[in-house]
């Protein structure tokens, strides 16, 4: 890093003071077997797509998925609205399951699942597709149909998955939540979608301690007057109470199922599943997803990012309640014929090394975790993961928020042991799957960086006048051209998809994140459009100052807020969670390192020492709260997403 405060800056264009010049090519030995494996070869894909993106998806689509009716127009494009592969009909769950049957798949491990306990199942391809289909035939016996919603609120285990395939299957619209929000999170849902039908357990295992998920679903369903059926399967043997005739038993439903349920052919656009998000801002939104374009885009991103191979072991460690679950868990790696790997309980139970003891049991070769994980297990110390051996992993992966340089180096040095390439992929629930990631074997990374966008994607950096940035600067990063996986809408919210997305830059997606773009053209994330703080005339990212702190050693993780400052106009406000004790001594020391690191100007001037900083359930901070309590403000807005209300509390009353 060096410092780069000297610059000047453009109207609405961000500062840059951080430079990462390590470059790492890809590795002989995994370029040899790559699938895409040269930087010629990636770049002859994606100047092809940028030519002719309608044809060029148009043809992977009759390439790649089943149709039982073909398609006669590959795009229809309304601005906000597009329409993918229309007058065609697919079905999402023939593409994971059905498609395989016919092929040496056929008896391949789909899902390998491992409980907290210690519990594990495998179930091959055809093994899966009769536990979907009797699913499927089971939600048929209760009424539910084509178009109609059903609420999904489960613990890891292969009947997540099994529910949303079956929903696929006969056309239902599922909308997963994660089995940690409160009854009164899953009632707004619920009604929000009007859901039919409610899928959910006796419980589930976190931490050694079992969930009460049908307590709080009998709590919710009191405010979920469209739900008409509850399928409680059996995980704990708790015994909650059952409301008969609302009430039924996952296991006796299945019982007397029929195994034989064709999947139902249906429009390209018809809606596949909703998923509600309210990541770091704002009211949850129903973000829409509908079949072949989805589909498609998850299959295609899951093969280029991972460059998958037959006889891979992949593990993602997210939940089925995100989107990662869905695209990168359950439709792109069954679509892609892979063995995708399903946990059940938290990594630091019953020890810090519990990944890595799965990783080394189940011999993984591909692991993609969140940048909040690989903190914590720097945090928990290298001597967990040197216990096991982790030779099988050949490729790692990163999600969820930008990774700071020095964790990536963590992660490539003790878990990757130099010899795997890091894919570190930006994406979005909105773009239903990863558009920006290095190809491992065709583009040399960068710490930090998401490096190119994939075959497909156009995106441009804008300023507030939406004018182009410099390279090297920061603006506001935008998609310009429709792709398949793009969210059709917000749930029963026209004008909220249109204001949040499409009226601030005319023609295109605007992500709600800054970039930048390097002289190599890799590009950066530089967080949330909310999250830049403008010191003294610059404006300046909070990941580029969280990644100056987390360098020191000291520091397990940080997040950097801007409050009002009447010279200034914002001050840096930081909250530092550290490996060891807490001191004033280390407070200037780290206010200096960041000066050291990146320049005078962004010297953080508030270093609040915490023990944790508020994060969703999926990992990302939640820097809107950090900013109310750095100016001193009521915490406003939703906080259902919030992972542990009791660290809000505290850096309360840290405050008082």
């Amino acid at each position: 890093m060096s410092d780069n405060t000297e610059s000047t800056t453009t109207a609405g264009q961000i500062d840059t003071v951080m430079h990462e010049s390590r470059l790492f090519p890809p590795i002989g030995e995994f370029v040899a077997k790559a699938r895409i494996s040269s930087l010629d070869q990636y770049q002859q894909l994606w100047d092809e797509a940028k030519e002719s993106p309608v044809d060029f998806w148009a043809k992977l689509a009759q390439e790649e998925l089943h149709w039982f009716r073909p398609f006669e127009t590959p795009l229809k494009w309304e601005e906000p609205h597009a329409q993918w592969f229309v007058g065609g009909q697919t079905n999402a769950s023939y593409n994971c399951l059905d498609a395989h049957l016919t092929t040496d798949r056929r008896n391949k491990a789909a899902i390998i699942w491992e409980g907290e306990p210690g519990d594990v199942r495998t179930l091959t391809y055809l093994q899966l597709h009769r536990e979907v289909s009797k699913f499927a035939n089971a939600l048929k016996e209760l009424g539910v149909g084509k178009g109609d919603v059903v609420s999904i609120y489960m613990p890891m285990t292969p009947e997540l998955a099994i529910a949303m395939l079956a929903c696929a299957r006969i056309g239902a619209v599922h909308s997963v939540i994660f089995a940690g929000f409160s009854a009164e999170a899953i009632a707004d849902r619920n009604n929000d979608a009007k859901a039919k039908l409610q899928i959910t357990a006796d419980g589930g295992y976190r931490r050694g301690k079992v969930l009460p998920l049908k307590e709080t679903i009998d709590a919710a369903l009191e405010k979920s007057p469209t739900v008409e059926n509850c399928i409680v399967l059996r995980r704990t043997n708790n015994n909650p109470p059952m409301q008969e005739g609302r009430d039924h038993w996952y296991h006796n439903l299945m019982e007397r199922a029929s195994s034989d349920c064709p999947a139902t052919p249906l429009e390209s656009e018809d809606s596949l599943f909703i998923l509600y998000t309210s990541g770091s801002t704002g009211k949850p939104k129903g973000i829409r997803h509908t079949t072949a374009g989805y589909n498609l885009y998850v299959k295609k991103t899951f093969e280029w990012v991972f460059d998958i191979r037959e006889e891979d072991v992949y593990w993602c460690t997210a939940d089925c309640g995100w989107i990662t679950g869905h695209s990168y868990i359950v439709y792109g790696p069954l679509s892609a014929g892979a063995t995708t790997m399903m946990y059940e309980g938290a990594p630091n139970f019953p020890a810090e090394n519990r990944f890595w003891e799965l990783v080394e049991k189940h011999q993984v070769n591909i692991l993609y975790t969140a940048p909040t994980a690989i903190r914590a297990f720097i945090k928990w110390g290298d001597h967990h993961v040197e216990k096991h051996d982790l030779s099988s992993l050949r490729l790692l992966g990163t999600v969820g928020e930008g990774i700071n340089p020095e964790a990536w180096m963590w992660y490539h040095e003790k878990i990757g042991g130099k010899r795997c390439p890091i894919v570190d992929t930006w994406w979005q629930t909105e773009t239903g799957g990863i558009m920006m990631s290095p190809l491992p074997g065709a583009i040399p990374t960068k710490p930090g960086s998401c490096t190119k966008p994939l075959p497909g994607i156009l995106p441009s950096i804008v300023d507030e006048e939406n004018q182009p940035v410099e390279v090297g600067h920061g603006g506001m990063l935008c998609i310009s051209h429709p792709w398949p996986g793009m969210l059709r809408g917000i749930w029963g919210d026209e004008e909220r998809y249109k204001e949040q997305y499409w009226s601030k830059v005319p023609g295109s997606y605007l992500t709600g994140d800054n970039a930048r773009c390097d002289d190599d053209g890799y590009y950066w994330i530089m967080g949330r459009i909310d999250d830049v703080i403008n010191v003294s005339g610059h404006r300046l990212s909070t990941i580029e100052v969280e990644s100056a702190l987390v360098s020191h050693p000291a520091v397990a993780e940080a997040a950097v807020v801007g409050r009002p400052d009447d010279l200034k106009g914002q001050a840096i406000a930081a909250f530092v969670t550290v490996t060891g004790e807490a001191s004033e001594e280390l407070r200037q020391e780290l206010r200096l390192h960041v000066r050291k690191e990146i320049g005078a100007l962004a010297q953080p001037d508030d270093i609040r020492f915490a023990a944790a900083v508020p994060k969703t359930r999926s990992g990302k901070i939640m820097r809107r709260l950090l900013r109310d309590i750095a100016c001193g403000k009521e915490t406003a807005g939703d906080t259902s997403t919030l992972e542990d209300y009791s660290v809000l509390v505290s850096l309360r009353d840290e405050e008082e």
